[in-house]
């Protein structure tokens, strides 16, 4: 089938859905030319309404030109001065495009993205937030637009926001990013359901790319999409304070109109987990744990690498001293709460009430820089090395651990592969030319005798049981309700 249609129907798909994009190229440009904001918040104009009309209409027959004969619409949309925001899950592919261009909502883009030609006069269009990757102070401002909008009675069209951030593959939800649920106005919860016998739609970065996504759903003689349009979700005022308790509600429903389940992993967890650096993680990886202490903490990713830094020099002046809770607390400078006390079982190896605040560290170090291993490696080596610069098999036993986030792992291999002299000590330069002619020393003098059946680890290189990282399968949803497991038990 995929021969056949690649030689017949495919071509004829893909340039009548480009030539229909063309086609409403002009339409966008003249309606959005000299547009203010005073204007955009005034109803539109006779002549506007009719562009409106005509560019839907054409981006109707685009979308027909994709296979998508017709779609199944569920439910009834609320207007703008029942819920400004729509939020809708779960977000898998570009094809999630097409509600977008059935309702015109505004949606949230990169600032770059009104550069594309044609498409980025389309997006203009639709009066999208716009998001800049170069402005430090972006997702405040994001954030403020988003309330902006919200609060303004209708007098703007309403936003459409993808609350999970990325895409996945529909078999569970993913956490909500707050942004969405900041405003605390009601907001109409939206499903996308894509019943094809063979689901060419999926586009995750662990899977095919976006123009094979593009072939192989052109080359399909039908697609189905179905959007439902939930009821209106009014927030409680105790949501209204609580955006996390807000987006978790709205998930929990929309979970539940999809017959999915939920996880508490995030976008930025499967960076970690997937990350490509020389030292993968293994599945059973605390580390996913302690990120999330990290976000539940409060420690904001755009300044979690000037922290790290904070804290990392810190650390050096205590050298090997451990400390106790309150003594945590103080150095985090953060108050004692459940968080933090969980953060801190996570190291208490022996279970006697003080940690090693070096493995905070490099476990910090990790989370901050997921693919860049040998930057984490030199952190911990300066952590740990002795006044002569070097460290022993058991410091790089308890460095690895660390960065692994496992319990128990034999450097044994390594550290004799490291130390040729052998002098039962290393250096961080001896480390770094090891690690430059053996690249893969991670596989080859640390997993090959740890990934066996009897530990249980496996590398996170391995195909994933729903597309987003091992060990995110909704089938172990339940054990994430265990208690926390320690790093070293």
């Amino acid at each position: 089938q995929i021969a056949f249609m690649t030689l017949t129907l495919f071509p004829i798909r893909l340039f009548f859905a480009a030539f229909m994009m063309l086609l409403a190229w002009p339409f966008a440009f003249i309606a959005s030319m000299g547009s203010d904001e005073q204007e955009l918040e005034k109803p539109l104009s006779w002549w506007r309404k009719i562009v409106d009309v005509l560019l839907k209409a054409i981006m109707r027959m685009m979308w027909l030109a994709g296979g998508f004969h017709w779609i199944n619409v569920k439910g009834r949309r609320a207007l703008p001065a029942e819920a400004a925001i729509l939020t809708v899950a779960p977000h898998s592919s570009y094809f999630d495009a097409i509600p977008v261009t059935m309702t015109f909502a505004s949606i949230v883009m990169k600032a770059e993205s009104k550069d594309i030609p044609v498409w980025g006069t389309l997006i203009k269009y639709i009066r999208p937030v716009f998001v800049s990757r170069s402005d430090q102070d972006s997702r405040r401002k994001t954030v403020e637009e988003i309330k902006r909008r919200a609060q303004s009675d209708g007098k703007w069209p309403q936003i459409m926001i993808f609350p999970e951030g990325t895409c996945t593959n529909r078999s569970c939800l993913i956490t909500f990013k707050p942004g969405a649920f900041i405003p605390g106005v009601p907001v109409q919860p939206v499903v996308l359901r894509y019943p094809n016998k063979l689901d060419t739609i999926t586009w995750t970065w662990q899977g095919p790319g976006a123009f094979e996504i593009l072939w192989l759903t052109l080359c399909q003689f039908h697609n189905s999409v179905e959007i439902e349009f939930l009821p209106v979700y009014i927030p409680s005022e105790e949501e209204r304070k609580n955006p996390v308790l807000y987006a978790n509600n709205v998930r929990r429903v929309m979970a539940e109109a999809l017959g999915v389940p939920v996880t508490d992993y995030t976008f930025e967890d499967c960076q970690l987990a997937l990350a490509e650096g020389q030292l993968r993680l293994p599945s059973d990886t605390c580390l996913l744990e302690f990120a999330k202490l990290v976000r539940s903490l409060g420690l904001k990713p755009e300044t979690l690498e000037d922290d790290l830094d904070k804290y990392a020099a810190s650390a050096m002046k205590m050298k090997n001293e451990k400390v106790d809770l309150k003594e945590f607390s103080a150095y985090l400078e953060f108050p004692v709460s459940q968080t933090l006390e969980s953060m801190f079982a996570l190291f208490d190896e022996n279970e006697d009430g003080v940690i090693d605040i070096r493995e905070f560290v490099i476990a910090l170090s990790v989370v901050c820089k997921p693919s860049k291993t040998l930057e984490t490696i030199q952190l911990a080596f300066q952590l740990y090395q002795s006044e002569g610069g070097t460290v022993t098999e058991e410091d790089l036993a308890h460095i690895l651990k660390t960065a692994m986030g496992v319990s128990q792992i034999d450097v044994t291999h390594l550290f004799r592969a490291v130390d040729e002299e052998e002098k039962g000590k290393i250096t961080y330069d001896d480390f770094y030319t090891f690690a430059v002619l053996h690249p893969h020393f991670a596989e080859e003098y640390l997993y090959a005798d740890q990934m066996g059946a009897e530990s249980g680890l496996e590398t996170s290189s391995l195909s994933a049981p729903n597309g987003i990282c091992t060990d995110f399968s909704p089938d172990n949803a339940g054990d994430r309700r265990k208690p926390l497991q320690k790093k070293l038990n």
